[in-house]
C-alpha cells in the first residue's frame, strides 16, 4: 500500500489537530482541577474557617485570621514557581505539571481530613496553614506549565485563542467550587455544615485528581521545549539568567497580572463575607452570585484570547484594564443596594474587565520570554503578580471596610491597582508577526 505525499500530509495534520485537542483538553482540566481546589479553600476561609480554627478569637479577629491563612499560600507560591520553572526549562514542561497536580490534590485532601481546634488545639492552625502552604507551592508552578503547554503547541496566529483554556479553568474552577459549597450548604443545616459539611468539597477532590491525572499523562511534551532538548539548547541556571538578561520583560508580566489578580480575589473571596456578614445576606445567595460572575469571567475569558489574535494583546488589555479601573467604584455603590439583580450587574461587568486582562496573558507571556527560560519567566512572574495582587486582598479588603465603614474604600484599593497595572499595559510592546512567531518557537 502506497501514501502519496498528500495523504502523508492529511495524516500528520490530522496527528496535529488530536494533539493539541488532547494538550488543551488537558490544560483546561487540569487548571479546573487545581483551582477549584484553591477556591475551595477561599470559600471555606470566607465562611467557616475563622470558627473551625480560630474560636478563641471574636468574629472579625477570626476572620482576618482565615484570611491570613489564604494570603499565607502566595508566600510560597514565588518558591513553587521557582522550582517548577527550573525544573520546566531543564527537565520539561510535563512532567511538572504531572507533579504540581499530584501536590494540589494531597495537600486539598489533607484540609478535608484535618480536625478542627476543638479536637486538637493550636496543632489543627498550625497544620492548616502547612498544607495551604503546599497549595501555594503547586498553584506557584502550575499555571505556568499549563500555559506554556497550550500556547507552544498552538499553531502560529491562535496562541491567543489556544493560550485562554488554561485561563479559563480559573473561572469554571471557582464556578464549580460555587456549585459544590452551594449544594452542600443548601442539603445540610446550618450546624451539620459548620460540624462536617464543608469538608465534603474538599475530599471529592480525590475524584478530580484522578481524572486530571489520566489527562495529563496522555499528553506530549511541547515541541518547543523538544526542540531545546534536541538541540541541547537548555539553560544550566534559567533564574539567574532571567534575572539577568529580562528584568524589564519580567516587571511588565508582573504588573500585567497585579489588577486582575486583586480583583479575581475580590470576588472570589471578599464579596462572599462581605455579602453575608455586613450586608446580612445568605451564603447560598452570594454563591449564587459568585457562579454568575464566574461565567461571565469564564465567557469573557475565551472572548478575549480570541480578539487578542486578530487586535494584539496590547490593545485587549488596554480595553480590560480601563473597563476595571472604571467600574470599581460603581461595583460596590450596586453591590451595597442589596439587591440581586443590581449586584448580578455588577459581578457580570466586573467579569468583563477580568476576562480581557486574563485572556491573552498566557500568549503574552509567552512572548515575553525566550524559550529556554520562558516557564522560568512566566511562573515567576505569575507568582510575584499574585502575591502583590490578591494574595492578601480579601484580608486587606477587611481591615479596610472595618476601618473606614465603607465599601467604597475596597473601590480606591482596587482603583489602585488598576493604575498599576496600566503602566504595565502601556510599557508592553508588541513584536510583528513573523518576529513573533520565531520568538516563541525558539529560532529567534
Amino acid at each position: 500500500m502506497t501514501h502519496t505525499p498528500e495523504a502523508s500530509a492529511r495524516t500528520s495534520r490530522s496527528h496535529d489537530g488530536r494533539q493539541l485537542r488532547r494538550v488543551v483538553g488537558a490544560s483546561l482540566v487540569g487548571t479546573t482541577i487545581e483551582w477549584y481546589d484553591f477556591f475551595i479553600y477561599a470559600s471555606a476561609a470566607s465562611l467557616v474557617f475563622g470558627k473551625q480554627f480560630f474560636p478563641s478569637l471574636d468574629g472579625t479577629a477570626a476572620l482576618l485570621a482565615s484570611f491570613a491563612t489564604l494570603g499565607v499560600s502566595f508566600v510560597a507560591r514565588p518558591i513553587g514557581g521557582i522550582v517548577a520553572g527550573h525544573l520546566g526549562d531543564r527537565v520539561g514542561r510535563k512532567a511538572v505539571l504531572v507533579a504540581t497536580l499530584l501536590l494540589m490534590g494531597i495537600s486539598t485532601i489533607g484540609v478535608g481530613l484535618l480536625p478542627a481546634y476543638d479536637s486538637i488545639g493550636v496543632a489543627a492552625p498550625i497544620l492548616l496553614v502547612v498544607l495551604r502552604l503546599l497549595q501555594g507551592l503547586s498553584a506557584g508552578g502550575e499555571w505556568g506549565g499549563a500555559a506554556l503547554m497550550s500556547v507552544e503547541h498552538a499553531p502560529p496566529g491562535r496562541r491567543g485563542y489556544f493560550g485562554s483554556f488554561p485561563q479559563i479553568g480559573v473561572p469554571i474552577g471557582l464556578l464549580l467550587a460555587n456549585l459544590v459549597f452551594f449544594s452542600v450548604s443548601a442539603a445540610t443545616t446550618a450546624d451539620q455544615f459548620a460540624r462536617w459539611g464543608w469538608r465534603i468539597p474538599f475530599l471529592l477532590s480525590v475524584v478530580l485528581i484522578a481524572v486530571g491525572f489520566f489527562v495529563r499523562a496522555r499528553v506530549s511534551e511541547s515541541p518547543v521545549f523538544s526542540e531545546l532538548r534536541a538541540r541541547r539548547a537548555r539553560r544550566s541556571a534559567p533564574l539567574a539568567e532571567l534575572l539577568r538578561t529580562n528584568r524589564r520583560e519580567l516587571l511588565i508580566a508582573i504588573g500585567l497580572f497585579i489588577a486582575n489578580n486583586m480583583v479575581g480575589y475580590i470576588l472570589i473571596a471578599f464579596i462572599n463575607s462581605y455579602g453575608t456578614r455586613t450586608l446580612k445576606l445568605s451564603s447560598t445567595t452570594m454563591l449564587s452570585i459568585g457562579m454568575v460572575g464566574a461565567v461571565a469571567w469564564g465567557v469573557f475569558t475565551m472572548l478575549a484570547g480570541h480578539w487578542s489574535d486578530r487586535w494584539g494583546r496590547r490593545r485587549t488589555y488596554l480595553v480590560g484594564t480601563l473597563a476595571m479601573g472604571a467600574w470599581t467604584f460603581p461595583f460596590f455603590l450596586l453591590f451595597d443596594t442589596r439587591s440581586v439583580p443590581l449586584m448580578l450587574a455588577a459581578v457580570i461587568v466586573l467579569g468583563f474587565g477580568l476576562g480581557l486582562t486574563y485572556g491573552p496573558q498566557a500568549a503574552a507571556y509567552s512572548e515575553l520570554f525566550p524559550a529556554g527560560i520562558r516557564y522560568s519567566g512566566v511562573s515567576f512572574a505569575y507568582a510575584f503578580g499574585a502575591i502583590l495582587g490578591g494574595g492578601f486582598a480579601p484580608l486587606v479588603s477587611t481591615w479596610l471596610v472595618g476601618e473606614t465603614g465603607t465599601s467604597l474604600a475596597v473601590s480606591g484599593y482596587m482603583l489602585l491597582a488598576c493604575l498599576v497595572t496600566l503602566a504595565a499595559v502601556l510599557a508592553l510592546r508588541e513584536r510583528p508577526a513573523a518576529e513573533r512567531e520565531a520568538f516563541v518557537t525558539g529560532a529567534e
